[in-house]
């Protein structure tokens, strides 16, 4: 049998030896896009000695796992065809000589490891042939840093990327199992929560197949965010076990890890250089994660970080001591990093390691890239180059220690000068937004981050400084309050002196003797006491919340409730002024001093980019106006994108025959222009057959996940009405299901005639996790159980409507979900969501929205076209004049409204206390109240454009017709685009494709 062989050469010279893999033939030929044919190999035999040697060959007889004809064959060691003899023997390989499990069964679980082993020796092939041409050109290369990458299973994506799919499922036919049912067994990847992290596994998908020479840098979390169950007293939370039974796709870099330090000290030394010395360090150890892209050689990676302390941190005295739990601190400590997403941070120590996990994640991915680029410039390293051939993409906030910590690298491990250091770093690093609120921005305690990281806290003054110099460049000190309020808004370092270099720029010249008594006492209120400082205790409680305050995109952690009151504490400005004087004689508490991680990143970086095009505009007008008056060519909008490799060629396969059929082409999975094609047989009989037909196949998929999932049976004859989303009060899944019993209750006035007449079938279905502190949020977990408890049980409504909530939501879930959708809830208060990607995604498979003019929402309704999106709601900039209104008491909540809150009092749902959860629509003003996200408001709007759409699945012909044009302009939404503006816009990278 022919094999394709990799000869391992070796580097020497004054750098660290390193292995480079030499491809002698052929790799999988994708360099045309065209299907290759069988006879192509993959070859992962590798020579690692220099001296000429005769080949051998072996018979590999495997007679314990599965009796087949094709178990003996003469294979080269480690050869790997593409046929499915071939494919099938390297599963077998696998099964007998990587085991993970005993020998005696071929069961499913073994099955799996087996296969993914398998198609693992593809990738790692491309994989190395893929760094090792980035090496060779020296090619500029992008990372993006990102603390979420919710990948979802890799088996069905790796097969079809590579095109194996096919040969895949009939190997294992031959073996006794079916693709489907193999790929089963994998478990999601538990290494995000939402849209944050499915947006970054998007990008990464992106740039593999378009060729750009770019890695993804994340954590490896043991546990995950949680488990969601659902039981009578709503969710629960459990740990991931997704690593339990070993990770296939993984290869753990034992020789990668990079020493990270906490506490400590830091010192100047002879060589006038700061040095950090002390303190607390770890190590963290790379695990790699081949991502292949579709129809293509190029292989790129996504290096996760897992932590540990050294051994001989383990305290051996101790432990025959019998104090056991002390001889494991340090281990324990430093493994705790990676152990969860988002630890709760109530507390001090939950604090303490969400920080922790933030720089470990930009120290180790720094000192790699550093490595890689000192490796790759040889013995002529040129540091000014450094920004030419490395780019740093922060997704969000979460990476903003990057910026410190490249400095740190280059001034004290470099011997950079602080002018060099940070001009470097300003042209390396880019950040992505993805909040609006500016009270919801990460902000970190600066007490805290001096003790954690003295040396940061450091650097960061000195940027806060150089910032304070542009400042005052810019806007002069003639105007003194102009300059304060600038200072105000933009510095770094919150509620923190002016540098010594600056200490009297603020000072005001002193008032004239004439002055009365009193006017002196009403400036002593005012002056450097601004109004706003009232309300920091609030961000106080906030500084690290990032990832549940972060809210406003899919990306993030939620919000927890207690930011809410920020509006309430600017109240007592409007209180006498008599009072006010009485109460400034009682000692106020000094402001935390806090660092403003999002100011950071606009200061320490070359490029901003908002995520939607409404969101990009809020960026600039409001959350950094400063920052865009100051420097208008750093902003930019990048609107999101989601792969149609993943999320409508794999997961929804029969509509995506039928798209490739009346095309003509399969091209449109890389170039998505081609789906406005589809528009001219919108009206197709033929074609509304098919997109019926093959919506029908995928909700019957998601009527058995449902029975198995939660015990409900739903009929396939009815709408498929879904929102799936993180459970947060902006997203506005109580109005949803406050729709829902407004319905329920329509329902139950009428006859059995009267509301068959009236309603729709409709499933209503919802999937998404509350953040385990987030109270609120679980409320309504609580409630949207108790009303599909009553209503799927009551006969006399029944499938006219069931609520069905789906448990532990999760990307497998949603590539069932999303194809089967008929109509997708995306209700968020405007002006809260960033962007999104779900709503994306629902329209590439032809489910017609309902949602605000929010986010992505705006230019998918431009693209898809007015007439089919379902509209309704207050407008963005309405929303601050309601709120006001709303305090005001001006506001008049509409008769159904209160109607429909009475009936939930009334006890229909069970005997739950809900006050707390309708309480927070009640009143004008106070902690909790005052419907801060407008379900009042908006709720008379929202019943009624549901009554539109009512109307319009009554006529299937014209209904087909909606979802056919919302796949025809979906083609915007791809990622591919996305990036393709990133790396033209941002990292200046080119496609590198494999030759």
């Amino acid at each position: 049998m022919a094999a394709s062989h990799f000869s391992a050469t070796w580097s020497g010279g004054a750098e660290s030896p390193v292995w480079h893999y030499k491809s002698q033939s052929k790799l999988i030929d994708f360099s045309s896009r065209r299907r290759f044919n069988s006879q192509l190999l993959l070859a992962r035999t590798f020579n690692l000695n220099p001296r000429p040697h005769r080949s051998h060959r072996r018979s590999v007889a495997v007679t314990n796992v599965i009796k087949d004809p094709i178990v003996e064959q003469e294979t080269a060691p480690g050869a790997f065809t593409t046929d499915t003899v071939s494919i099938a023997s390297s599963i077998k390989y696998h099964a007998e000589f990587t085991p993970s499990f005993s020998p005696e069964q071929f069961e499913l679980p073994k099955a799996y490891f087996a296969t993914a082993q398998s198609v693992r020796d593809a990738l790692i092939i491309n994989w190395n042939a893929t760094n090792d041409y980035y090496d060779k050109l020296n090619v500029k290369q992008a990372y993006y840093l990102s603390m979420e990458f919710l990948q979802g299973r890799a088996l069905l994506n790796a097969v079809g990327n590579l095109e194996l799919a096919g040969a895949y499922a009939e190997a294992l036919n031959k073996l006794g199992h079916k693709l489907e049912a193999v790929a089963h067994q994998e478990p999601d990847a538990a290494l995000g929560n939402g849209g944050l992290g499915r947006l970054a596994s998007c990008f990464l998908d992106s740039l593999a197949t378009l060729n750009y020479p770019a890695w993804g840098y994340g954590l490896r979390y043991k546990y995950g965010l949680f488990k969601q169950l659902i039981t009578k007293d709503g969710q629960e939370e459990v740990a991931e076990d997704w690593l339990e039974m070993g990770n296939p796709w993984e290869i753990v870099r034992n020789d990668v890890s990079y020493p990270v330090k906490f506490y400590g000290n830091v010192v100047s030394g002879s060589d006038g250089k700061r040095h950090w010395i002390g303190g607390e360090d770890i190590q963290a150890v790379a695990y790699d994660v081949p991502i292949p892209g579709y129809k293509t050689k190029t292989t790129i990676n996504l290096r996760l970080w897992s932590t540990k302390a050294p051994s001989q941190d383990f305290d051996l005295y101790s432990f025959n001591s019998g104090e056991h739990t002390k001889a494991c601190e340090a281990l324990a400590n430093a493994e705790k990093i990676c152990y969860v997403l988002y630890p709760g941070d109530d507390s001090l120590e939950g604090k303490t390691l969400r920080l922790k996990q933030q720089y470990t994640l930009c120290s180790a991915s720094l000192q790699d890239i550093i490595g890689r680029f000192e490796r790759r410039s040889g013995t002529n390293i040129n540091w000014e180059e450094f920004p030419e051939k490395v780019a740093v993409q922060m997704n969000d906030t979460h990476p903003t220690l990057c910026i410190p910590e490249l400095i740190r690298i280059l001034m004290d491990l470099k011997g950079l000068n602080w002018k060099e250091a940070w001009n470097i770093t300003q042209r390396t690093v880019a950040y992505t937004n993805h909040t609006v609120l500016p009270e919801a921005l990460e902000k970190w305690s600066l007490e805290l981050m001096q003790k954690l990281l003295p040396r940061h806290v450091e650097i960061i003054e000195l940027i806060d400084e150089e910032l304070i110099n542009t400042i005052v460049s810019e806007y002069g000190t003639a105007d003194y309050d102009l300059l304060e309020q600038k200072l105000k808004e933009m510095r770094i370092l919150e509620n923190v002196d002016l540098p010594a270099t600056h200490a009297n720029l603020l000072v005001k010249p002193k008032k004239s003797s004439s002055v009365l008594p009193t006017e002196n006492l009403e400036d002593s209120k005012t002056d450097g006491e601004p109004v706003d400082e009232e309300i920091e205790p609030v961000d106080d409680e906030i500084e690290s919340v990032d990832d549940e305050i972060e809210p406003i995109d899919d990306e993030i952690e939620p919000v927890d409730e207690e930011i809410e009151p920020v509006d309430e504490e600017i109240e007592p400005v409007d209180e006498p002024k008599k009072k006010r004087t009485k109460d400034k004689k009682k000692a106020l508490p000094k402001p935390p001093k806090l660092v403003r991680m999002a100011n950071l990143c606009v200061a320490g970086g070359h490029a901003v980019n908002g995520v939607a095009e409404i969101h990009s505009e809020i960026v600039k007008d409001e959350v950094f106006n400063s920052f865009y008056k100051l420097w208008p060519k750093k902003f930019q909008n990048k609107t999101n994108g989601v792969t149609p490799r993943r999320w409508i060629r794999f997961c929804n396969p029969d509509l995506s025959d039928i798209i490739t059929k009346w095309i003509g082409t399969e091209d449109w999975v890389l170039n998505t222009e081609k789906l406005a094609e589809l528009r001219e047989f919108a009206d197709n009989k033929d074609l509304q057959t098919q997109w019926r037909e093959a919506k029908r196949i995928n909700k019957l998929k998601v009527a058995s996940l449902i029975k198995e999932k939660t015990g409900f049976t739903v009929s396939p004859d009815a709408m498929f009405d879904i929102q799936v989303k993180r459970i947060h009060e902006y997203k506005r899944q109580l109005l949803n299901i406050l729709g829902i019993v407004y319905r329920y209750k329509k329902m139950k006035e009428m006859s059995d005639s009267e509301r068959i007449a009236k309603f729709v079938p409709r499933v209503c279905m919802f999937g998404g996790k509350a953040f385990a502190t987030y109270v609120q949020a679980k409320r309504i977990v609580k409630f949207i159980t108790d009303v599909g408890e009553t209503v799927n049980r009551d006969p006399s409504i029944g499938d006219l409507l069931k609520v069905i909530f789906v448990p532990d939501y999760n990307v497998s879930v949603a590539e069932l979900l999303i194809p089967a959708s008929e109509l997708s809830q995306h209700i968020s208060t405007a002006g809260m969501e960033a962007s999104g990607t779900s709503n994306m995604k629902f329209a590439m498979n032809g489910c017609i929205l309902i949602g605000t003019l929010d986010g992505a929402n705006v230019e998918i309704r431009e693209e898809v076209g007015a007439d089919n999106f379902f509209l309704f709601g207050a407008e963005a900039h309405e929303i601050a004049g309601l709120r006001k209104e709303r305090a005001e008491g001006k506001f008049v909540p509409d008769p159904r409204f209160e109607e429909v809150k009475e009936f939930v009092k009334s006890g229909v749902f069970g005997s739950y206390n809900y006050d707390d959860l309708l309480g927070s629509l009640e009143g004008n003003e106070g902690y909790g109240q005052a419907d801060y996200f407008l379900v009042g408001k908006d709720f008379p709007s929202y019943i009624e454009c549901q009554e539109k759409v009512d109307e319009a699945y009554q006529d299937q012909k014209k209904w087909t017709r909606m979802s056919i044009l919302n796949t025809a302009g979906s083609s915007k939404f791809s990622s591919d685009r996305t990036i393709r503006e990133y790396a033209r816009d941002i990292w200046n990278i080119n496609p590198v494709e494999l030759q």
